[in-house]
């Protein structure tokens, strides 16, 4: 985008859904990280404690979530960035941050891999809360700050004098908190977990990447490709850090959000000033 027509997108839409579709023939292959992902949200979910008829799930590589969420009852609307994912279960090509419901369609949303490569993360979330009905709930899951370090880290020794960033920026649990709140989620709640994964070479993790869909952590804003003589000298510095054993550890961290649609019905805080206690007095109390 130039200047006049708005500010740069850190993320190319085409590109992010070319990467997705590229990725779809192979990704049971590599699937892990989303399984993993996909897996902690169905586990929340059945702690909630009550039922859900029309759900929205937001990210979708393959048939999974719909059958899961199918075989509880629900009826279940995917979309994907990717149009060969959303097509594989009769859903939409959507991105999120241009979700294509009316206002109040659904009592839950699901979001499962794909919100930290959207281009905006704020507008995703507020559509997410206003296609949920009043008090219905919205659980995600993605890459958050603190993955990839080790690939990082090789990428900008490999550069030399002249580093670029070469992954995009991530969000961190207390930045998520603060953005659920401010796209009006009541009762919001922020929380990440870190994988560790060995990997015997650079090339086999980057080889997981693209074919997880998930090419699109690199920076969409580099110039051009890396170069085959950069590529072999971060291969190297990768393996400088693998244990006795060969492999490198290679970390991700994994972002985990709720938050609910405001209703009358929820319980409210406490007004400010109306506590009949000082904290000091309520911790003397406790002694």
């Amino acid at each position: 985008m130039t200047a006049e027509s708005g500010p740069p997108l850190l993320f190319d839409p085409r590109r992010r859904a070319l990467a997705r579709d590229r990725a779809h023939a192979r990704f049971a292959e590599h699937d892990f990280l989303y399984r993993h992902m996909l897996n902690s949200l169905l586990d929340r979910l059945d702690d909630v404690k009550r039922d859900f008829s029309d759900v929205l799930f937001i990210g979708c590589p393959d048939t999974s979530a719909r059958d899961a969420l199918a075989a509880k009852g629900m009826t279940v609307t995917s979309v994907d960035p990717g149009a060969r994912n959303a097509a594989a279960v009769g859903g939409q090509r959507a991105e999120e941050d241009a979700l294509p419901f009316a206002p109040n369609s659904f009592d839950l949303v699901l979001a499962c891999g794909t919100l930290d490569t959207v281009n905006d993360l704020p507008g995703a979330l507020i559509l997410i809360r206003q296609v949920l009905r009043p008090d219905g709930l919205f659980l995600g899951a993605c890459f958050g700050a603190g993955s990839l370090p080790r690939l990082r880290q090789a990428l900008l020794a490999a550069e030399g004098d002249s580093p670029r960033p070469h992954i995009h920026p991530q969000t961190d649990v207390r930045a998520m908190g603060d953005l659920l709140a401010r796209a009006g989620f009541a009762m919001p709640v922020a929380d990440s977990e870190t994988l560790t994964v060995r990997y015997s070479s650079l090339l086999r993790l980057m080889h997981d990447l693209r074919h997880m869909g998930a090419g699109n952590m690199m920076a969409a804003g580099r110039r051009g490709p890396l170069s085959r003589q950069t590529v072999l000298r971060a291969a190297a510095h990768f393996a400088d850090a693998a244990d006795p054993d060969g492999k490198t550890a290679e970390t991700f961290s994994i972002l985990h959000m709720s938050g609910w649609k405001p209703d009358p019905s929820q319980p409210a805080p406490a007004r400010r000033g109306s506590a009949t206690m000082s904290l000091a007095q309520a911790l003397k109390s406790k002694g």
